[in-house]
């Protein structure tokens, strides 16, 4: 990192609200201890690699808009070098302590899986030299078997075992790169794995091999002993028609069917939820409820295009109502907040990077302050805890305890209880109630 590929901005700082400075943080105060522990340990920021080190700024209308300086070298090898000091000068400056990445965004593929694993093993060498001498730790690793040709029909799920194979083996590399590099989680997105049409699909075999495929990686991280959480990250289409992990709820029933549940949580994405026509909260509860909510990946799509944008996220609003559920669940654990998210086409600079992940975790950070004032003052807590304080005693304790049935139900409905009295859900009342945290 001998050389400063941002020369122009200094280390983003906390300011306050009242700061005028567009490069400093308004809300993120990563120092400040909240419940015995720095803010930046309870939000813990990830910077994705793909997005902000590899992304050009391409849409499906036309090439990349994006040319940075550092993109020049002998080789494609000694470019990714570059590149990586790069990224870790900007995960320093923006005061992330976490970033993540595929194994193909930090290395160039090779010709061979023989010569791919060997530029990986090259530029995992030089990301452990940076992370011991910044601090910066990985939040997760994983594989991308979606790119490259062969993983046109799935990975897992391809109809070709040659290419299941191929699969199996990079992602046995990539926990190998993973656990050396200390990540504390591995990811599976499956982009490919679902299908175009079912008329050429068999689709319970499909589900079949990528049950196989995770347990076959499960059992690879027992025996090299790698402590991180394995992360499913649900998308319900896009690249595919149809994708297997098409949200939470269709994931745990899928983990639950191949016992698999015990191993796995999920990295939810806003932009992914919304695609499958939940809200952000929504994602979040589902898999708190199984306690399997693992980490976030921290984005927002624009809701007039039927597309994953993958924007960065600054609704205050959304991010109270996500940040209420997680902390109502205990926190994310060994997961954190990934900016699995895109500068748009026209924002070329190097300073937009840093502009965008501002007011990202200034976003982040302010909804997480005001979640924390909405539960300590508990008026949302007691009204939910009133409206169901009929199953807290008597015989709605006993629905809740499964120790009375149908015919005693209906006893009591006959001869005691008659007719219920309908009571207000009073959603407007709350919903002024969440605008005063908001804008009091």
């Amino acid at each position: 990192m001998s050389k400063t590929h941002f020369p122009k901005i200094k280390t983003i700082r906390y300011e306050g609200p009242a700061s005028g400075k567009a490069l400093a943080f308004k809300h993120y105060n990563p120092a400040e201890i909240i419940d015995g522990k720095p803010l930046k340990d309870h939000l813990r920021f990830s910077i994705a690699y793909w997005h902000s080190f590899r992304g050009v700024g391409a849409d499906p209308f036309g090439p990349g808009t994006v040319k940075r300086p550092w993109e020049k070298g002998k080789d494609p090898l000694s470019i990714a070098k570059v590149r990586m000091d790069a990224a870790f000068e900007f995960f320093t400056k923006i005061q992330a302590p976490f970033y993540a990445f595929h194994d193909r965004d930090i290395a160039p593929e090779g010709a061979t899986l023989v010569k791919s694993n060997r530029n990986l093993d090259a530029i995992v060498a030089h990301a452990k030299q940076l992370q011991k001498a910044t601090g910066i730790k990985l939040l997760w690793g994983t594989a991308n078997l979606f790119s490259n040709p062969r993983y046109m029909c799935g990975a897992a799920t391809n109809p070709d075992a040659h290419v299941f194979a191929y699969a199996a083996a990079q992602v046995k590399k990539a926990l190998d790169v993973t656990k050396a590099l200390g990540g504390e989680n591995y990811v599976f997105w499956g982009g490919r794995e679902g299908y175009e049409t079912l008329l050429n699909t068999n689709l319970k075999r499909e589900q079949d091999h990528l049950a196989t495929f995770l347990h076959m990686a499960v059992d690879y991280a027992k025996a090299i002993g790698f402590k991180g959480q394995f992360l499913i990250e649900p998308k319900p289409k896009e690249p595919t028609k149809h994708q297997y992990d098409f949200d939470v709820a269709s994931g745990i029933a899928f983990l639950r069917t191949y016992g698999l549940d015990k191993n796995f949580k999920f990295n939810i994405e806003t932009n992914h939820a919304t695609l499958a026509g939940h809200t952000f909260q929504h994602e979040i509860e589902v898999a708190a409820a199984a306690k399997m909510l693992g980490s976030i990946d921290a984005n927002s799509g624009d809701l007039l295009l039927g597309w994953d944008t993958d924007q960065f996220n600054t609704d205050v609003k959304e991010l109270t109502l996500a940040m209420l559920s997680i902390q109502r669940a205990g926190g994310l654990g060994l997961g954190g907040f990934n900016f699995d998210a895109k500068l748009r086409r026209p924002s070329i600079d190097s300073e937009d990077l840093f502009h965008a992940h501002i007011g990202g975790m200034d976003a982040y950070a302010l909804a997480f302050k005001l979640a924390r004032k909405i539960l300590a003052e508990g008026k949302f807590e007691k009204f939910i805890t009133e409206r169901y304080a009929s199953y807290d005693s008597d015989y709605g304790r006993e629905i809740e305890r499964r120790k009375i049935g149908f015919k005693e139900l209906e006893k009591l409905a006959l001869k005691k209880l008659g007719e219920p009295v309908p009571r207000s859900g009073r959603q407007e009342y709350l919903e002024n109630l969440l605008n005063s945290y908001l804008h009091g």
